[in-house]
């Protein structure tokens, strides 16, 4: 058999291997008949061995363990690592299904201390990246740059687009680069560590914060650097101290022995309460900023999804969470529910767009299941969690009367479970200490779940609530 020539792209060709060792498998070309290389531009097969139908292949079914292995090594340096994980295929494609749990393996073996070695070059970079602020166009930016050992810039990359998502920055590397606008992350040629610019303010503030949080008692030079190479330190701006902190280890250590314990001072906190009293939002517009700014308490959520409608609304609506289509559109109550609420609105007489509305949460929890997102129901922790933007939120927008919507707006508002077929109707939300009235009804989200023979009655009561509601709102307003 003619050996087949397979190029792939430069560093971590992922989608390159996986087409490759579809048309291979489906070729029948076992892993001595293949020979892998990376080159400038992937190619499948050399010319001399291309032929018609060679360049697919239908999708391989690979045991989960597999295809979570694959990605996993193909960032690493090593240029035989495609060569090997086409073996791995080829013996799990040919029924050698439980392949990876055979650790005496040696191609099992290999493989997993390849996986090792690109997960700790993946954590390292997590952790020893520092970005450095810089002016772009009269606009804040951040750049790092960092050497690492394998192709992982654009396994890492994701990992920064979650932690900060509210930051322009670009990390830099010497195989390639990773920019963030905010919006879309993109890839780009190599750079150098020239680019970076000099240290600013934060990486003073930091070098004094590392100092003062030194523990000479616990220096342990071996294992820091085990944890820490020195590779890295010439990026991060605290080891610059290391040498000076590690050589008054020991009289540090001394004079912590020699001192004489000493009650410690009382210091009156007026000072910082004021302090962090002045560090509080000063307007809705602040607030927002905040809200927008900050990652959801459970990962997965596009956005956070303010609230909307006008400063000094008769009428606030609070329901529970974004859903689906709240978390793509970045508004409240526009999926299913939002619409029923809006027509159940419109009957009663309701004005939405002179309303306020808003949720307890402001990120969407969910489950994946397939292409869907399915709605998981915030625990008490996360309402707790999102509280005090609430509080905040309805301080600063001063309604006459709020709406609770369901249990969860319920909880938000009081701190408690409450059923909502006891509550049901004019309430007091005793936590506010009267700033304004209070309304429970159900969220119009269960009258979707409702059978169809319940939802005519079950949407005129909701109908019903949101008419004594106005009537209120419009008592209140005077």
């Amino acid at each position: 058999m003619a050996l087949r020539a397979i190029t792939l792209g430069p560093g971590a060709d992922l989608a390159g291997f996986r087409a490759a060792a579809r048309a291979l498998v489906a070729a029948g070309v076992p892993p001595e008949g293949a020979a892998w290389s990376v080159g400038g531009a992937a190619q499948l097969f050399g010319e001399a061995q291309r032929s018609g139908g060679e360049g697919g292949g239908s999708p391989l079914r690979l045991p989960r363990a597999v295809a979570d292995l694959v990605p996993m090594v193909v960032p690493h340096r090593d240029p035989e690592r495609y060569g090997l994980l086409y073996a791995l295929v080829w013996r799990v494609a040919a029924g050698e299904r439980h392949l990876l749990e055979v650790a005496s393996d040696p191609l099992v073996h290999r493989l997993g201390l390849m996986r090792k070695a690109v997960a700790r070059d993946l954590h390292k970079m997590h952790a020893f990246l520092r970005f450095r602020r810089c002016e772009d166009a009269g606009a804040e930016r951040f750049t790092a740059w960092f050497e690492p050992d394998h192709h992982i810039l654009e396994a890492a990359a994701p990992f920064f687009v979650e932690r900060f998502r509210a930051l322009r920055w670009s990390i830099l590397t010497p195989e390639g680069s990773a920019h963030w606008d905010g919006a879309d992350l993109r890839f780009g040629p190599p750079g150098r560590r020239t680019d970076l610019p000099e240290g600013d303010g934060f990486e003073a503030g930091w070098r004094d914060y590392y100092a003062s949080t030194f523990n000479p008692a616990r220096t342990n030079l071996r294992a820091m650097r085990a944890e820490m190479p020195k590779k890295y330190w010439r990026n991060m701006p605290e080891t610059e101290l290391i040498p000076t902190l590690v050589r008054s280890a020991e009289a540090g250590t001394r004079a912590m022995i020699e001192r004489s314990p000493s009650v410690p001072a009382k210091r009156n906190p007026e000072r910082a309460v004021a302090a962090m009293a002045d560090q509080e939002p000063r307007s809705l517009d602040a607030l927002n900023a905040i809200i927008a700014r900050s990652e959801p308490l459970v990962p997965g959520a596009t956005q956070a999804v303010l609230g909307e409608g006008p400063i000094g609304a008769t009428i606030a609506f609070v329901g529970e969470q974004p859903g689906d289509q709240e978390d793509r559109q970045g508004r409240p109550f526009v999926g299913p529910a939002g619409q029923l609420l809006s027509r159940a609105m419109q009957e009663a007489g309701i004005d939405r767009s002179a309303s306020y509305l808003t949720n307890a949460v402001k990120h969407f929890k969910f489950e994946e299941r397939g292409k869907r997102r399915i709605h998981q129901k915030p625990t008490a922790g996360e309402v707790s969690h999102y509280r005090w933007w609430l509080d905040r939120e309805l301080d600063f927008v001063g309604p006459r009367l709020v709406v609770a919507l369901g249990a969860t707006a319920v909880l938000a508002l009081t701190g408690k479970a409450v059923p909502i077929t006891r509550a049901r109707g004019p309430f007091r939300f005793e936590r506010f200490h009267n700033r304004f009235e209070g309304f429970v009804t159900v969220h119009p989200s269960y009258l979707l779940r409702l059978p169809d023979a319940a939802k005519a009655e079950a949407y005129a009561a909701f109908v019903d609530d949101l008419r004594r509601a106005e009537a209120l709102g419009r008592e209140l307003a005077g």
